[in-house]
């Protein structure tokens, strides 16, 4: 079993290690990591500069470009065989309801998932990261049912983890992603030179956090998993477009 790992937290991230610690010895374990912390980079892919591929002591992989870039550059160019999975984490923070949108973590998986791999971006659910172990257990027993019993579908799951020691999670939820309030303003500062500058705002607490949701779960100690997909097309609207131009 080939298994494919990345995060955009970037190589060196205790998350990571943590990750492929946990799942060495359910196969080939590959790391193909960003260089750098890309947090916050969504689906992004370079194309105004070619990515240059290296390898650290620790025999990771590094590219210095985004954490889609990692997964497209490993499947498509740096592999000979595809990968049998892909796990993207962990994640130090979680990767819940919008947040979705915007994380480089999820995207990792995403790719790997548009590439037609199966796939799981795994987060712990706080900044703190005391338990990245609970989670890559976690990670390694997705993996091992998965193995056991394949989904005869495509599959992408975005997977949070309580910051809590794994004896004291409650279980597994199956979710749905949950909806925050807008974010909070941005920082407006002025640079020692007189420049103004700006800070993107905090991601704004949860609105939709009731039974059934990510968030839900995870407050309650439950690991969340949500099925993911990709299409984008709001199908409900259609007829109403179609007569709006008709």
């Amino acid at each position: 079993m080939r298994i494919l790992l990345s995060n955009d937290d970037g190589y060196f991230a205790p998350g990571l290690a943590a990750l492929a610690a946990a799942l060495s010895g359910l196969g080939e374990v590959v790391v193909v990591a960003p260089e750098q912390n890309r947090s916050g980079a969504s689906n992004s892919l370079t194309l105004d500069r070619p990515l240059m591929l290296k390898q650290a002591a620790n025999g990771f992989h590094f590219v210095n470009g985004t954490p889609t870039d990692c997964v497209h550059l490993a499947v498509t160019g740096m592999l000979n065989t595809l990968p049998d999975i892909i796990v993207s984490g962990i994640n130090n923070g979680a990767n819940m309801g919008d947040d979705t949108i915007y994380s480089g973590t999820v995207a990792a998986a995403t790719e790997g998932y548009l590439l037609g791999i199966p796939s799981i971006a795994i987060s712990l659910t706080s900044f703190e990261g005391r338990n990245f172990a609970a989670a890559g257990r976690v990670a390694r027993e997705l993996v091992e049912r998965y193995t056991a019993k394949p989904i005869n579908q495509p599959v992408l799951l975005n997977v949070n983890v309580p910051d809590i020691p794994y004896d004291e999670l409650k279980g597994i939820e199956v979710t749905r992603l949950g909806r925050r309030h807008k974010a909070e303003p941005v920082v407006k500062m002025v640079s020692p030179r007189n420049e103004v500058m700006y800070w993107i705002g905090a991601a704004g607490a949860a609105a939709d956090a009731g039974p059934g949701t990510d968030f839900n779960a995870v407050e309650r100690g439950f690991v969340s998993v949500t099925p993911l997909q990709v299409d984008l097309t709001q199908a409900a609207q259609l007829p109403a477009i179609r007569q709006w131009l008709a």
